[in-house]
């Protein structure tokens, strides 16, 4: 026994702390806990900006449309304002931006490790096509088409 019996441990005569809460002297622990506040609280203009944010990029990607884009410019802005679209919607409405690094990490990480093993699929899916074509003869649009080689003809053979 490391403390005589009547002695106690001085943390050990108060009750237990709650995290954010101060004790005051001369006040009753409940008078102290009315500091308290269960989880967090941001302001609600953050979530008032963020939605007119969203706003925005939705209008400006519906103008793409409007002003007909065409070809890699058309679904690069597509792609570009639907990730941010996305990413402020995870960062502020799913609090991540608020959490600690290790859960972003383990909620983020994932999907783009499949986004990176989906693109080496479609990268090695093309090629995979394109040598079928190569070497069993299908037809691959846009790939050159080797002219197939033959033995040279030789004069006919006459029979008697």
């Amino acid at each position: 026994m490391a403390q005589a019996e009547g002695q106690h441990h001085p943390a050990a005569a108060q009750p237990h702390a709650v995290a954010g809460a101060q004790h005051v002297e001369g006040q009753p622990h409940a008078a102290a806990g009315a500091q308290h506040v269960e989880g967090q609280q941001h302001p609600l203009g953050i979530y008032f900006k963020i939605w007119g944010l969203l706003f925005v990029l939705s209008t400006a990607s519906y103008l793409v449309d409007y002003f007909h884009f065409q070809g890699y410019l058309r679904w690069t802005l597509i792609l570009v304002f639907m990730l941010l679209k996305a990413g402020l919607i995870v960062a502020v409405f799913m609090h991540m931006l608020w959490e600690r690094l290790a859960i972003v990490y383990a909620i983020l990480v994932p999907p783009l490790l499949l986004l990176v093993l989906m693109g080496i699929g479609a990268i090695e899916g093309g090629y995979t096509f394109f040598t079928l074509g190569t070497f069993f003869g299908a037809p691959v649009q846009g790939a050159p088409v080797a002219a197939p080689v033959h033995a040279p003809i030789a004069a006919p053979v006459q029979h008697r």
